[in-house]
């Protein structure tokens, strides 16, 4: 019963960073072009809105800074840099440039969370680094240095904020639903005015950037960051961060199956490097914390 609850609660987790794998086919295919400021406050601040509205309840105390630290990392600077990859990179690489994060979840929960550091993970990471290293650094993958850049700094964004939330937990009766639009709505709140300063708003929208920004806030937002949190709350930080290599597995089956993309030989080999590790470290890295998981009562998962 608890493996199938863990189970459970592991796949779905794993279904935020898949469709969070299909933001890159959408960004390329219904929104506005160069707008990633604008794609990342229309994701985040009204998904935001929309819980704070249900909750009714504001951060006390210590949990305003909180808020807003995690609301940068996990929302306003992830989406933006996630956004700026994806304008820049096929969805795929974009996607793989990011998986990096496991790694840099390893080393944070070891800093912060005072996790010990096994052979097997330091491994797992070599082999990441590597599959990384082959994915990008080619000399005709028109690799995009700013889009590599922004990919990598998003991956060590949301492996910050992962790790910090599981060291701060969340309130007291705060349900996850509520501690989820705190965060949305501070990233988006971030974001607002640098959008209207750097970017403006565009003169015309057409039906396929509505429909294009609906589905990211309500689908990619609203639902998948609630699940989300949901999995760092319940699931040790090291185990969730590598149910994130399902963003882009989404995201290269899409550019294959919808996009015509492909990547070069040594570009799979690198693919199949960071599969690698993800399997490598996840085998060890779920076990550690089975014990005390099944003697805690993790919140439900919507608002008291």
């Amino acid at each position: 019963m608890k493996r199938d609850r863990a189970f459970g609660d592991s796949a779905l987790t794993a279904l935020a960073p898949a469709i969070w794998g299909t933001t890159y086919l959408v960004t390329t295919e219904f929104l506005p072009p160069d707008r990633p400021l604008l794609a990342s406050v229309t994701r985040a601040l009204p998904a935001g809105l929309i819980l704070l509205a249900l909750g009714r309840t504001l951060p006390r105390g210590m949990w305003w800074w909180r808020a807003l630290i995690l609301g940068v990392l996990n929302i306003g600077a992830f989406l933006y840099l996630l956004f700026v990859a994806a304008y820049r990179l096929p969805g795929g690489v974009a996607a793989l440039v990011m998986s990096v994060q496991p790694m840099v979840v390893l080393a944070l929960s070891a800093l912060l969370l005072k996790e010990k550091v096994r052979a097997i993970h330091v491994a797992a990471c070599v082999v990441g680094a590597v599959g990384v290293g082959l994915l990008v650094l080619q000399p005709h993958a028109g690799m995009d240095a700013v889009g590599v850049g922004a990919g990598l700094l998003g991956a060590v964004s949301m492996a910050a904020g992962i790790v910090l939330t599981k060291l701060w937990g969340r309130p007291e009766g705060v349900g996850v639903l509520t501690f989820t639009g705190w965060q949305l709505t501070v990233g988006g709140l971030v974001l607002l005015p640098v959008t209207l300063i750097g970017e403006g708003l565009p003169s015309t929208l057409t039906g396929s950037n509505l429909a294009g920004f609906a589905y990211l806030g309500l689908v990619g937002a609203l639902f998948a960051y609630a699940i989300w949190f949901r999995g760092v709350e319940r699931l040790p930080a090291l185990a969730v961060s590598f149910l994130s290599f399902a963003s882009p597995l989404t995201a290269t089956a899409l550019g294959y199956l919808v996009l015509d993309q492909a990547l070069s030989p040594l570009q799979v080999v690198g693919a199949a490097a960071v599969v690698a590790s993800v399997v490598l470290a996840q085998s060890r890295g779920s076990r550690r914390k089975k014990t005390a998981q099944a003697q805690e009562a993790p919140p439900e998962f919507a608002d008291a």
